[in-house]
């Protein structure tokens, strides 16, 4: 590759803004967690892998979309390699076989398998002969998808098992497969859910879906048997989930779905974090000052709980900056999406793009004191996700003739 062809290759620079913002709001909050415990040792592999990152940034930008198409197999047959050995030499941390341990560094390679499973899955709906609708299309693509989760379950390692489950749903409905048919084939599964809660709010909830099913009006049979088994599914879970799971099982998805259940067991990180958000109020602590991170009531908050450290220091501000850089990248993400023509590329944007939407979700699950910013910026990405999202699905029919 020339000089003049490297200095003529275009830089987005709103895509490089929202990284920096991010980074630097995520260096700040790890050397801060890390401060506290006395350990500066994540922060320092922190460091690393950014300037690692970097490099890869560097070599991903020149090489064409040609190459993650005609390679998207191989790297996920790779990748599923990968989750099979650290299953067999992998190091345990927090009881699951999840991370390799190569030259001092820790490497997790169910994180590298999200990429490879979204170019896999966008190389196998982006192909001519590929019918989404029929039974095979669709058993072919959920599989793709099913079988890293599968492995990455046996760790086990359910949190990260289900941030795959996020890129699924919009790359499969943009390929041709009808969104009714999601909502059928999940309502069973919700209504469960719901019947961990209580009996009262699964009538609601059963009453609400009848209303909406009967305005759609599309295949009212199938409509109204998918929430029969629904309903039967709820009232089962509620009955009988007590006799089928153990105590532990049951109490953690119920804690899961309302931590106040059990605030001194298995609810108190959930709760910890809520204070720590909390007490940040508008404008934080101040850098190093959160009490609840550098007196360590919240576990592994270099981590899991990372956000609450930023909530508790920055405050109100400092989330809603975060936040809304997520969503001004995911947004540029899907207009991105929305002006090319090469449909694998369209389809790996967009997993891209919901892979980032669930993350955020997941990092910000336990936020009390935010919930009505985080309701209306989830509302918004929403709608401005279902806006280009609307486009790419009328325009669906043009890009399948292309490579």
């Amino acid at each position: 590759m020339t000089y003049d062809r490297i200095r003529q290759q275009p830089v987005d620079f709103s895509f490089l803004l929202c990284t920096t913002v991010l980074v630097s709001f995520g260096l700040a909050a790890i050397y801060s967690a890390c401060n506290g415990v006395g350990i500066m040792t994540n922060f320092h592999k922190q460091l690393i892998w950014l300037g690692i990152s970097l490099l890869a940034m560097i070599v991903v930008m020149f090489l064409p979309y040609r190459f993650f198409q005609d390679w998207a197999y191989t790297l996920y047959g790779l990748s599923l390699l990968a989750l099979v050995a650290v299953l067999i030499v992998g190091r345990k941390v927090s009881g699951s076989l999840s991370w390799f341990q190569v030259a001092g560094a820790s490497i997790q390679p169910s994180e590298f398998a999200k990429l490879t499973t979204i170019m896999a899955l966008a190389r196998y709906l982006s192909h001519r002969e590929t019918n989404i609708r029929s039974l095979k299309g669709f058993v072919t693509a959920i599989g793709i998808v099913l079988l890293p989760v599968a492995l990455i379950l046996l760790q086990p390692d359910t949190g990260t098992a289900l941030t795959y489950l996020t890129f699924i749903v919009p790359m499969i409905v943009l390929a041709g497969f009808e969104f009714y048919y999601v909502v059928i084939l999940a309502l069973p599964v919700a209504f469960a859910l719901v019947g961990f809660i209580d009996l009262y709010i699964l009538a609601f909830a059963a009453g609400l879906m009848f209303l909406v099913l009967l305005s759609i009006r599309q295949q009212l049979w199938l409509s109204f048997a998918s929430l029969g088994a629904g309903i039967t599914a709820g009232i089962m879970t509620n009955l009988y989930a007590a006799e089928v799971l153990k105590p532990h099982q049951l109490k953690r998805i119920q804690t899961f779905l309302d931590p106040m259940l059990d605030p001194q067991g298995a609810g108190y990180n959930a709760l910890q974090a809520k204070v720590a958000i909390g007490s940040g109020g508008l404008f934080g602590k101040g850098f190093l000052q959160g009490t609840q991170t550098q007196l360590r009531f919240i576990p592994a908050q270099w981590t899991d709980f990372i956000f609450c450290v930023i909530g508790e220091e920055f405050g109100f501000v400092g989330c809603a900056v975060v936040l809304l850089t997520f969503f001004i990248l995911i947004a540029r993400f899907l207009a991105l999406a929305n002006s090319i023509k090469n449909k694998f590329t369209v389809l790996m944007l967009v997993g891209v793009a919901s892979l980032f939407f669930g993350a955020c979700y997941y990092q910000c699950r336990y936020d009390h004191r935010l919930n009505a910013s985080h309701w209306y910026s989830a509302s918004f990405s929403f709608l401005r996700r279902l806006i280009t999202f609307c486009k790419l699905y009328r325009n669906r029919t043009c890009t399948q003739c292309l490579p």
